[in-house]
């Protein structure tokens, strides 16, 4: 070979890179530890979806309740979604690199740098390089693989769907009434004592719960526990006002829901449900701390400012025998954020 020649001729980064003889695998030699390999693969992947298939079994039927310490302190529940998803999950990846340490090609690959922005030879060899990938990699021609791994990764979408129930059921009628009804008393929050009008001044801020909520039955057990009493408590908060009776301005039909400028309306803003206190006494607007929606409680608590889109519910208040404020009937509208009452 001449000097022109060797010139001519192209050369690699590195002369001798010190890169043995290239050593066949077992599966590349042997068609049983071929096949072999290739069910264990698929095994893999046949696992996976049994694991996923568990993941929506155990979602539905395990009843997670309030006993939540099943097994060494771990719920039931808990336990079976996280070996399953774990398990669904681990047998895709595992599968995946079995098939490419014994069944797809282990030539050395070297890829010369070569600048940004690519040549339209470049991308033709790309796609080139990609489809002998695909060839090497036997899927085309090995369809217990290719089946049992779409199979898997397809079914792990299910997990995700079924999780998103998660987010919350759909409310139907729940949300429309709580548990105040009428001759139900008013009670301070925490400690469940009722209230007069005579216990508040001009100016004063309450925030109540129905007193359902700290009462006991025959045993002295709770009326509410638990998630009942969550989620009612969550309906049912209430903040109670005292102004100047000349301060305020009654919706039409509302006219006796004050007694002596003492009014009640829900503590959930209508916005996204954060429980509001925060109050100007000489403007009597109610500030929510999340989004700064802004009720004026004078005037039917009216949106003067903020992302609300509408008042908050008042509660009607009487004063009972007793001398003790009550509710005349439940929230005329429901509660919290509005977005179920849209067509």
């Amino acid at each position: 070979m001449t000097l022109e020649q060797e010139r001519k001729q192209p050369r690699l980064p590195i002369e001798d890179p010190g890169l043995g003889e290239h050593t066949w695998r077992p599966t590349d030699v042997d068609e049983a530890k071929e096949r072999r390999a290739e069910r264990q693969v698929a095994g893999l992947f046949v696992f996976s979806m049994v694991c996923t298939v568990l993941f929506v079994v155990g979602y539905f039927l395990i009843d997670i309740g309030d006993n939540w310490t099943t097994f060494g302190g771990l719920g039931a529940s808990t336990l079976v979604l996280g070996l399953s998803l774990a398990g669904a999950l681990l047998s895709i990846g595992v599968g995946i690199i079995h098939w490419a340490r014994k069944l797809m090609a282990d030539k050395e690959i070297v890829e010369m740098r070569h600048p940004a922005a690519s040549s339209e030879e470049d991308r033709e060899a790309t796609l080139k390089a990609l489809d002998e990938g695909l060839q090497e990699s036997g899927i085309a021609r090995r369809p217990l693989i290719r089946n049992t791994m779409i199979g898997a990764v397809g079914l792990l979408g299910i997990p995700a769907v079924v999780g998103l129930r998660d987010l919350g059921p759909l409310p139907g009628d729940k949300l429309f009434s709580t548990i105040w009804e009428e001759g139900m008393l008013l009670a301070r929050d925490v400690v469940g004592t009722p209230i007069r009008p005579s216990d508040m001044e001009i100016g004063d801020l309450i925030n109540g719960q129905p007193i359902a909520l700290f009462e006991t039955d025959e045993e002295g057990e709770p009326l509410y526990e638990g998630e009942d009493l969550l989620v009612n408590k969550a309906k049912a908060s209430i903040v109670i006002v005292r102004m100047d009776p000349s301060d305020n301005t009654p919706a039409e039909g509302r006219e006796n829901w004050a007694i002596d400028g003492i009014l009640c309306y829900s503590k959930i803003c209508t916005h996204v449900g954060c429980p509001i206190n925060l109050y100007a006494r000489k403007t009597h607007h109610l500030l929510c701390p999340c989004h700064q929606s802004t009720f004026d409680l004078s005037d039917g608590a009216r949106v003067v400012f903020g992302p609300a889109a509408r008042p908050l519910p008042q509660l009607p208040l009487a004063v009972n025998e007793d001398g003790y404020l009550m509710a005349q009937s439940d929230f005329t509208e429901p509660v919290g954020p509005s977005f179920w009452e849209r067509g």
